[in-house]
């Protein structure tokens, strides 16, 4: 099949911008150019590519169409730079992430890719295999080994988490230690509806995930700084709480509990190529900053 790649380009100006209007800004072309060329476009596909709205959003076509153009940009990016070409352009990947490592040490493999603009969609590490076999990530960090269909994937490390509260939380709720009892009546934190860390602590080391009611709190950061205000008691990345556990702002609700969580790299096949440059600046950064993952027994 032979594609028209300006009509490609109109897609994804309108799905980057959110508006047709804002597509032909991109483009340096008139509205009505647009939504010609997208019309030309899904003539030839025979199928509806962009839902109109506020903003315009992909069908599930259309965005096969947009990971596709996405993976041509990245080559062509890596083509003139091999080229030492002058003006080696800019390139975009969307990339499933969990807000944890976005908080930590996933900032500094990105920011080493100067030509690339990223989109990033948070999800749960436990959860971000959906986005891959959605199509609407082209690369993930998710909590499994187990590749999703078409992709490949590299070990990253472990991200190391402590169960923490306020002293004074301490005090309120666990007067006695903490206790399966206990627990069900103190108040957690959790990040999202699919957020299970509490949950798999707590049946860790109890047996039992039953819970008190939470607060919801949708910020890695905001994780902590609730856990210091006493709000409640929640697994924080172990290296954003050492300073407040030495100070005593935070304590941990039992001692040496960490939880393990290994993260993974998984990577659409047909797209490995162009994404290699980010592949191995993030596998480098997470070397750096991530537990290195057990050794594999013979």
């Amino acid at each position: 099949m032979q594609l028209d790649y300006a009509n490609l380009a109109a897609l994804a100006a309108v799905l980057r911008s959110g508006s047709f209007h804002g597509g032909a800004e991109a483009l340096g072309v008139t509205p009505s150019a647009i939504s010609q060329r997208i019309k030309q476009l899904e003539e030839r596909f025979g199928a509806i590519l962009i839902l109109r709205g506020k903003p315009c959003t992909p069908t599930a076509m259309g965005n096969r169409l947009l990971r596709h153009i996405e993976a041509l940009e990245l080559m062509e990016v890596a083509l003139a730079s091999d080229l030492d070409l002058d003006t080696p352009g800019v390139g975009t990947i969307r990339v499933g992430v969990n807000a944890d490592s976005l908080a930590t040490w996933l900032i500094d493999a990105l920011s080493k890719l100067p030509d690339t603009i990223f989109e990033l969609v948070i999800c749960d590490q436990d959860y971000s295999d959906e986005l891959l076999r959605a199509g609407e990530v082209s690369i993930a960090i998710t909590g499994t080994a187990e590749p999703v269909q078409g992709c490949d994937v590299f070990p990253l490390g472990q991200m190391i988490y402590a169960a923490t509260a306020a002293p004074s939380y301490m005090a309120r709720y666990f007067p006695d230690g903490v206790t399966p009892e206990a627990l069900q009546r103190a108040p957690p934190l959790r990040f999202s509806d699919r957020d299970q860390l509490q949950r798999q602590w707590a049946l860790q080391h109890f047996g039992s995930e039953r819970l008190g009611p939470s607060h919801l709190i949708p910020t890695t950061n905001g994780f902590v700084d609730a856990c210091c205000a006493g709000m409640g008691w929640g697994l924080n990345v172990a290296s954003m709480v050492e300073q407040a556990l030495a100070s005593g702002d935070l304590v941990e609700l039992i001692p040496d509990s960490r939880l393990i969580s290994p993260l993974y790299w998984q990577v659409m096949r047909n797209q490995k190529a162009a994404m290699a440059p980010l592949t191995d600046r993030v596998l480098a950064e997470a070397r750096k900053q991530l537990a290195p993952m057990p050794a594999a027994s013979d």
